[in-house]
């Protein structure tokens, strides 16, 4: 390799014959198109007012030299070097005339030097703001976060929430975006760049982000049911009454007043009419996973439509969505402060809102609320699906994302709050009118969005409208966080064979978008939801998420170096990280990471559906073996790292925490870490 010319990065500094006794001798290698330290090559040596500067270009007789004066050093063709009295990089990133074989300088530009053009970008600054709203706020704040709030005992969840938000969230959200913006790459390749060894991250990111995708259409496949079910039964709702055929001798109806005045006998058995159409009517709800019977067909067919709605979106890339994520990201919230204002005038919704915020202190002696409030945030949040760095890809690198990120973080918490209000004044009316206490009101699990939701509807004027109004929001929102989810595993995968699977991207999403929809079918037979637990239970939740986000997060701060992570924002933005980020990245994030998975590894708790039914161990096995499908990419690909890469040990460990990052378009070179800064010092 012959390099001719270098590219000096400060403009302000001009070396004059007193500055140049102030460079000292440099240790620098060229790696990936910028420079790096190397104890082992000395490149430019000071002697007085000269310079001795080996010439890279290797002959028969050896290394070639030339002397320079301290004048000629003041211009752009010359290498790095550091100012003693700054300690200041001079030079960040070279442009060398790098004579190739043909086919691999064609194969770089092809890759690399379009990689702008190829990738794309925001065509407006909102487009970005309203993606990471359109990721972060989704079913995992409607659906999700209220069913585990109401099986963690309200209050006691609210807490760990919380600590999980202050201390994890928000930090490791904004790490992420300001990754994916600084490299320009998404969840598949950003820790790899960074941190060689631990590109496991990357892989176990993107079997996460499958895992989650296959499972989160069949949600969508429900929504829409529902949707098309509510013009069913006009002027009522199908779930009204119980004198539909899929009803049991033991449905009641809780807004019918006149019966409850009157004294109607319910027992421990009855169960609502809402409750009764989910479970009788949807799913068609076997006793087991043992007996998944036959496929639902008509959820199904909602399945199909919904692969369809999230191909067509994502096929040209998030990046060409932007009116669509708009729209996508403000409706939902019209609709969710109507039923916000129905349901806390209802009578008894206070019982079920102190409920939510009461905790129950034993429970925090558990690790039930802390593994599910620590992992709904990275869920809610998209933390450790590779969706944010493929956002923050498609900004420009000066683009200062964290009042983005701060936002987002924001409405997102505030969603999932308002999505909880809802939930338990509606649960603490079904109380009310029941005579039962809140927690056996209905069955906790997945479920519980598609009872409490269609109940406060029916309390609505015009229930009808407002019901189909309320199923295209969650079907909304379920369909923008999965065509975000799938176009995070399209992205990352291409960002990782660029040559071939950015060129043929529509059909690689198609093929995507095929297999997973195949996954999806068990999952909608009759015994399904015994099949979504199990899914929901041990590849979004528990262990395999935590494991994920912790060696994620140990991978930036402290292999990568904290302080270099500041200096990558600073370079983007101007300005470094507050010292709470730091902090956070540093200590208090991995600690209350490490803390929660240890104490859910010591407390373990078998997965199971509502109250009573408990899986059997094959079903069991099976979940773990999700959850380690994942997981085992952190370690596997460490240990490959190791065996594949040849030198002695200590040398492919140095190497496997060594960046190798390329520099977007236009940005300067990495910053030096801290071990670099210290030679250099001790240099000087």
């Amino acid at each position: 390799m012959v390099l001719t010319s270098y590219k000096r990065l400060s403009q302000k500094a001009n070396f004059t014959e007193t500055e140049v006794s102030n460079v000292a001798e440099m240790n620098i290698e060229f790696v990936n198109d910028g420079f790096r330290l190397d104890e082992s090559q000395s490149i430019a040596k000071i002697e007085g007012d000269e310079a001795t500067i080996p010439h890279l270009e290797s002959s028969s007789n050896g290394t070639k030299s030339q002397s320079l004066s301290s004048e000629m050093l003041e211009h752009e063709n010359f290498p790095v070097f550091l100012s003693k009295s700054s300690m200041t990089l001079l030079v960040e990133k070279a442009e060398p005339d790098i004579r190739l074989h043909q086919e691999e300088k064609n194969e770089k530009v092809n890759d690399v030097g379009n990689e702008g053009e190829e990738r794309g970008g925001w065509s407006n600054k909102l487009d970005f703001l309203f993606s990471c709203i359109s990721v972060s706020v989704g079913l995992g704040n409607i659906w999700r976060f209220p069913y585990l709030c109401y099986k963690n005992g309200g209050g006691a969840f609210l807490i760990a929430y919380f600590v999980a938000m202050v201390f994890c969230g928000i930090p490791i959200f904004y790490a992420e975006v300001a990754l994916g913006q600084y490299l320009g790459v998404g969840g598949m390749t950003f820790i790899g760049q960074l941190v060689p060894i631990m590109k496991g991250v990357g892989f176990a990111t993107m079997v996460v982000v499958v895992l989650i995708d296959i499972y989160y259409t069949v949600i969508i496949a429900w929504t829409l049911f529902y949707l098309i079910a509510s013009f069913t039964a006009l002027p009522s709702l199908p779930w009204a009454g119980c004198d539909n055929v899929w009803n049991t001798p033991n449905c009641y109806v809780p807004t019918d007043v006149a019966n409850l005045t009157y004294g109607i006998s319910l027992t421990n058995s009855s169960v609502s009419a809402v409750e009764e159409f989910w479970t009788e009517r949807v799913l068609g709800i076997t006793d087991s996973i043992d007996n998944l019977s036959s496929v639902r067909w008509e959820l199904f067919g909602t399945l199909v439509l919904a692969w369809i709605l999230v191909y067509f979106i994502i096929w040209k890339g998030l990046n060409e969505s932007g009116y669509i994520v708009w729209f996508t990201a403000l409706f939902p919230y019209v609709i969710l402060l109507v039923l916000l204002v129905r349901a806390v005038t209802l009578e008894g919704a206070e019982i079920g809102l102190l409920y939510y915020v009461t905790p129950k202190w034993d429970l925090l002696l558990t690790a039930g609320p802390w593994i599910d409030g620590t992992t709904q945030i990275f869920f809610a949040y998209s933390i450790g699906t590779g969706a944010l760095p493929a956002l923050g890809s498609y900004n420009t690198f000066k683009y200062n994302c964290f009042r983005d990120a701060m936002i987002t973080c924001l409405v997102n918490t505030v969603t999932c709050l308002i999505a909880g209000i809802v939930t338990f004044a509606i649960l603490g009316t079904i109380a009310h009118a029941t005579n039962a206490s809140i927690d056996s009101v209905v069955t906790s699990g997945p479920g519980l969005v598609f009872i409490t939701y269609p109940e406060v509807v029916l309390r609505l004027p015009g229930a009808p409208a407002w019901a189909v109004l309320f199923f295209i929001m969650l079907a909304i929102l379920g369909i923008d966080s999965e065509f975000c989810n799938v176009e995070s595993f399209v992205t990352g995968l291409s960002d990782n064979w660029p040559g071939k699977l950015r060129k043929n991207r529509k059909f690689f999403t198609f093929l995507c978008v095929l297999m997973m929809f195949l996954l999806d079918i068990p999952m909608i037979t009759q015994g399904g939801i015994y099949i979504f637990q199990l899914m929901d239970y041990y590849s979004a939740s528990g262990m395999s998420m935590l494991f994920l986000v912790f060696f994620q997060t140990i991978s930036i701060a402290w292999i990568f170096g904290t302080s270099r992570f500041c200096d990558c924002i600073e370079q983007m933005s101007g300005s470094r990280p507050s010292w709470f980020f730091y902090v956070c990245w540093c200590f208090f994030g991995p600690l209350v990471m490490a803390g929660v998975f240890l104490f859910y590894v010591i407390q373990y708790i078998p997965v199971t559906y509502g109250e009573n039914y408990q899986y059997p161990w094959w079903a069991e096995a099976i979940g773990i073996t999700i959850s380690l499908s994942s997981m085992l990419w952190i370690p596997g690909y460490a240990v490959y790292y190791i065996v594949t890469t040849p030198g002695t040990l200590k040398e492919v460990l140095a190497k496997g925490v060594t960046p190798v990052c390329k520099p977007r378009s236009g940005a300067p070179p990495l910053p030096p870490s801290a071990d670099e800064v210290k030679k250099l010092s001790n240099v000087l």
